[in-house]
C-alpha cells in the first residue's frame, strides 16, 4: 500500500510541481490549500496575497485536477492569528523586528498541517521549498541547502522540529527554479510562469506599520524622540513601530552626513541615530533556540551564521551562556544585527540550528 503524503499547495508552480514528483514517485497524493486569511471583508488582493490569496484556491483546484489527486482547503484563521499575526504585532510594539514566516513554517504550516494530516492517516507533509531533508550519522534530521544556492529557503525553517523533519518531504530541493518551470511548462500547468509571491502574505504593499497599527489599536507607542547614543536630542519620531536596525529611509533628520538608527529603546520610547560605522558589532546573543545536527552543545561550535535572509553569512564562534542563552562573536564586524530577527547557524551545507536575536 502505497504512503500518504499531504502537500501544502499554495497555487505557486514549486508546490504544483512538488505534488507531481510525489505522486510520479509511488505516493499517495492529498493536495491541500491552508486558508489563513482572516475574514472575507479583509481577503487580500491577489497581486501581493502570495499562498493565502484567492487565486491560490483557484490555481491549486486547477493543478489537483490535471493532477487527477484529491484536494482540499482547509481552515487554518485561527491559528494563524494566534500564532503569527499577534506575536508579529506584539514584537513590533517592544522594538523588534519579527520574521513572520518563520513563526508560520513552525507552528501553521508544520505543526497544525502536520496534526490535521496525521489524524487523516497521512504518513507524510510535503511543500515545496527549496531545500531538502538529511538524516545525520547521529540520527538526528537537519534541513540541508538545496542544489541551487540562488533558490535556497533554509533560512526560514530553521525551527522544525525533529518529530516535524522525520515527517516531511521536499522534493523541489533536488532542482533549481529553472527547471521545476520546465517541468510545469511540460505539464501544461498553467501555473508554470506564475511570478512567485514577494511580499509578506498579510502585508500588502510591505507595509508592516500599517498592520501594526490596525491591530494594535490603542495600545501603540507615542511619539518620541531621536537621540545619539549619548541621549542628545536631535528631533522627533512617529513611533518605534516605523523603524529597524540600519534604516536610512524616512528618518528625515538633516545631519550633514548620513544617518541609521543604530538602536531602539523601547524604556524611554527613543530612536537612536548613529553613523553607518556605528551600525556594525562583532557579536550578538540569542534565545528561543532550535537545535537540528545536535541535541545541544556545551562546548564552542564554530559555524557560518546569518543573521537575516538575505545575509551571505559570517563565520562565527557560538557558545551557551549560564543562562541557556547563545552568544555569538564573528570574526568580522557584521552589519544591522536586528533584536527580534532569526539568527539561523549552518555548518557545511546543512542548519545546525538557530534562535531568536535580543541583541
Amino acid at each position: 500500500m502505497a504512503q500518504k503524503v499531504v502537500v501544502g499547495m499554495s497555487g505557486g508552480v514549486d508546490s504544483s510541481v512538488a505534488a507531481y514528483l510525489l505522486k510520479e514517485q509511488g505516493y499517495d497524493v492529498i493536495g491541500v490549500t491552508m486558508q489563513i486569511w482572516q475574514n472575507d471583508k479583509e481577503r487580500l488582493i491577489e497581486e501581493n496575497a502570495g499562498c493565502c490569496g484567492l487565486s491560490a484556491v483557484d490555481d491549486a483546484r486547477s493543478v489537483a485536477q490535471m493532477l487527477d489527486i484529491p484536494y482540499y482547503v482547509l481552515n487554518f484563521r485561527e491559528e494563524f492569528r494566534a500564532c503569527v499575526i499577534k506575536p508579529f504585532v506584539e514584537e513590533y510594539l517592544h522594538a523588534r523586528t519579527p520574521n513572520p514566516c518563520i513563526l508560520c513554517n513552525r507552528y501553521v504550516k508544520w505543526e497544525a498541517l502536520l496534526r490535521r494530516s496525521m489524524e487523516l492517516g497521512a504518513d507524510y507533509i510535503a511543500t515545496g521549498h527549496y531545500a531538502r531533508i538529511k538524516q545525520l550519522a547521529n540520527g538526528r534530521y537537519v534541513i540541508q541547502n538545496s542544489v541551487t544556492a540562488e533558490k535556497d529557503q533554509t533560512y526560514a525553517l530553521y525551527g522544525l522540529t525533529q518529530e516535524q523533519l522525520s515527517h516531511t518531504l521536499m522534493p523541489v530541493g533536488d532542482y533549481t527554479k529553472q527547471e521545476i518551470r520546465e517541468i510545469a511548462a511540460e505539464l501544461g500547468l498553467d501555473v508554470a510562469s506564475k511570478p512567485d509571491s514577494q511580499d509578506i502574505c498579510f502585508v500588502p504593499d510591505n507595509d508592516y506599520a500599517a498592520v501594526v497599527e490596525r491591530e494594535a489599536a490603542g495600545k501603540l507607542p507615542p511619539v518620541g524622540n531621536f537621540v545619539l547614543a549619548d541621549g542628545t536630542i536631535l528631533g522627533q519620531h512617529k513611533g518605534i513601530i516605523h523603524y529597524t536596525i540600519g534604516q536610512r529611509k524616512g528618518l528625515n533628520l538633516a545631519m550633514g552626513y548620513p544617518v541609521f538608527v543604530t538602536e531602539i529603546r523601547p524604556d524611554t520610547n527613543e530612536v537612536v541615530i548613529g553613523s553607518n560605522q556605528d551600525v556594525f558589532t562583532d557579536s550578538l546573543r540569542c534565545e528561543h533556540l532550535n537545535f537540528m545536527a545536535v541535541e545541544d552543545i556545551d562546548e564552542p561550535v564554530e559555524v557560518m551564521a546569518k543573521i537575516r535572509y538575505s545575509h551571505a553569512g559570517a563565520l562565527c564562534t557560538m557558545k551557551k551562556n549560564q543562562i541557556g542563552q547563545i552568544e555569538c562573536r564573528f570574526r568580522e564586524p557584521v552589519r544591522a544585527v536586528t533584536p527580534g530577527q532569526a539568527v539561523v547557524f549552518y555548518q557545511n551545507d546543512y542548519v545546525f540550528g538557530g534562535g531568536t536575536i535580543i541583541r
